[in-house]
């Protein structure tokens, strides 16, 4: 896990003291080394993480001067001891015991097909040297992101691992995107890829190549979808026999987030999610696994941790157990570096509890499993069985059903609250999520529902937020639910065993195999942090001298009344999905203020 940056210059030589910039904006996503390259008009950046072959031959920007390519990479091929072993078979020969040099000589024996092969989560940009094409890689769900702009009229390209990275670089087009804040403000905060909060800024989207010519010519192709559909040689399968091959599977994605140099820890929530996933290394003979929970003081009346359930796992496989126990006075602090660490403005409650979380499992471990995925992999939520009283095809029920359910304001609430010139033209959001939805591949409304998130809101929420959280303290993430293999036996799961028993039906069934029932048939949970839900006393105030600053009056993103509402009752405006809508807009001011972005012309 590290970052990665580049520039692909069209007509000049690249420009290093940008590319520095980038890299030293990574800095915490790579604590242990740092590399350059650069050849022609291609230059590339990395910062390290060292968890596979912790020698110096691991370093990277990796060239291969025989095959005449160099590669930056970030993230974790699982199968790489496999795949080096096949390579080696047809004669490649190996410097290190890396699995950024398999994506090297992977590329150099099958091209852009070598992305068919890897069985990880990635992001990297392969250099030819010769021609100076780059070809820049994004893994099949998106856990590893990857963002790109255009510097010049020419076509310079310049890519990193975080939007930050890009804006710290110069040359950017800082203004916010009006489509996007559309997706902000009303798709519960998710901007789907292309867009970015930002005009001028571009992510690569889940499953995609992206071709990079030295002219400054691009283009794009989608390596991978997962089907939503039926399979005729499982119609005949059993509940159990469903369960049975779920559990397998899982089984399989949790053992291959093993492989590592150093320790692999487990977050654990206390939930089915990553209580099954403890059991599952349990199994695979992870005993001692150091596993680790946090918890708030309450607020408002809500309680605000569930160490009553994450101990009764810990108990049960004996697990080396560590409690965080996180006071307000420490979570006011600590918000300042929760949005410095977002890539994008994240409005969901969970982040400052996965940054202040990774603090400090990062000074026990260098690699965690966790749980992200399960509820979007396996209809955990609430809108999923709904779904299904919309016909088949009735593209129109189906979206209204999911608005519903998931969508914080119509484009009409959307109106009122948000200034006319930072209005997208139409409803960008609900014309997104209906297109989506036509799109062929998903057999009913509900598996509709589940394509969407799974591909759409689920890469752009809880994946980048953990992806976000840990790499500020240069811990590693990995979320044995997005192993696309189990991603694409889920996805042709009959949709009533996946919404059966109130959600996750099936997959709870399969638990009961490895966990005890007690932690199964609790009411659902999530990873609470009451204060941001209320907001009272200096999230209160923080929130409204951010709101008030001359820089949001100067952006003038929202109308100054609709504020002043909002403001005047704080906690009496919750979303559909109990968010608080005064901390959405709060949010985005502060990720603008935090990262000394403008947002306009």
């Amino acid at each position: 896990m590290c970052g990665i940056a580049g520039e692909i210059a069209v007509g000049r030589t690249p420009d290093l003291a940008a590319l520095d910039a980038m890299t030293r904006v990574m800095v915490p996503r790579g604590p242990d080394g740092s590399g350059t390259w650069s050849r022609g008009n291609v230059a590339l950046g990395h910062r390290r993480l060292a968890i596979i072959d912790l020698s110096t031959a691991g370093g990277q920007p990796m060239h291969d001067p025989d095959a005449g390519l160099t590669v930056a990479f970030n993230g974790c091929i699982y199968n790489y001891p496999e795949l080096r072993e096949q390579l080696m078979g047809l004669g490649h020969r190996f410097f290190s015991t890396s699995d950024t040099e398999v994506i090297l000589h992977g590329y150099r024996q099958w091209g852009e097909d070598v992305v068919h092969h890897l069985q990880g989560m990635f992001a990297f940009a392969v250099t030819e040297v010769d021609s100076g094409r780059v070809l820049l890689a994004r893994d099949r769900l998106g856990i590893k992101p990857l963002y790109w702009a255009r510097t010049d009229d020419r076509g310079t390209v310049r890519f990193a691992s975080s939007l930050p990275a890009l804006v710290a670089a110069g040359g950017v087009d800082t203004t916010i995107d009006p489509v996007a804040l559309h997706h902000y403000m009303t798709f519960h905060s998710v901007v789907p890829p292309p867009h970015t909060i930002l005009r001028g800024v571009r992510k690569v989207p889940p499953a995609t190549l992206m071709r990079l010519e030295p002219d400054g010519r691009r283009s794009e192709r989608v390596y991978w979808e997962p089907s939503f559909t039926r399979v005729p040689e499982r119609e005949s399968w059993t509940d159990g026999e469903w369960e049975e091959a779920i559990l397998a599977a899982l089984r399989t994605a949790v053992e291959r987030r093993l492989v590592a140099d150093v320790p692999v820890g487990c977050l654990l929530s206390g939930g089915l999610d990553s209580s099954l996933i403890v059991g599952l290394l349990a199994e695979a003979g992870q005993h001692g696994l150091k596993t680790f929970s946090i918890g708030f003081e309450a607020v408002g009346g809500e309680a605000g941790d569930e160490f009553a359930y994450s101990d009764i796992i810990a108990r049960h496989f004996d697990t080396d157990h560590h409690q965080i126990r996180i006071d307000t006075a420490r979570m006011l602090p600590a918000l300042d570096g929760a949005i410095g660490a977002m890539s994008e403005p994240m409005v969901s409650h969970d982040c400052v509890a996965f940054y202040l979380l990774s603090q400090e499992v990062a000074k026990h471990v260098k690699v965690v499993q966790s749980g992200q995925g399960a509820d979007e992999v396996f209809a955990g939520y609430h809108w999923y069985p709904p779904m299904a009283e919309a016909a088949d095809d009735d593209l129109d029920a189906a979206l209204a059903r999911y608005r519903a359910a998931f969508f914080d304001r119509d484009h009409e609430d959307m109106a009122r609250l948000v200034s006319p010139r930072w209005m997208a033209d139409g409803d960008a959001s609900g014309g997104f999520v209906r297109a989506h939805f036509a799109h062929p591949g998903a057999a009913t409304a509900t598996d509709r529902a589940l394509r969407l998130d799974t591909t759409i809101m689920l890469v752009d929420d809880p994946v980048k937020r953990v992806d976000n959280m840990t790499m500020a303290w240069g811990l590693e993430g990995r979320v044995p639910f997005l192993d696309h293999e189990l991603v694409e036996l889920a996805a042709t799961c009959p949709p009533h065993l996946k919404t059966a028993q109130d959600g996750k039906g099936v997959l709870k069934e399969a638990a009961r195999r490895v966990i005890p029932h007690g932690v199964i048939d609790r009411p659902k949970g999530y990873f609470p942090v009451p204060a941001l839900k209320h907001l009272e006393g200096p999230y209160l105030e923080m929130v409204r001298d951010v709101l008030h600053s001359d820089a949001a009056r100067q952006r003038g993103l929202f109308d100054a009344a609709a504020v002043d509402r909002l403001l005047a009752d704080p906690n009496g405006n919750l979303t559909r999905l109990r968010g608080n809508r005064l901390w959405q807009v709060g949010l985005l001011e502060l990720w603008l203020a935090r990262h000394g972005i403008a947002g306009t012309a």
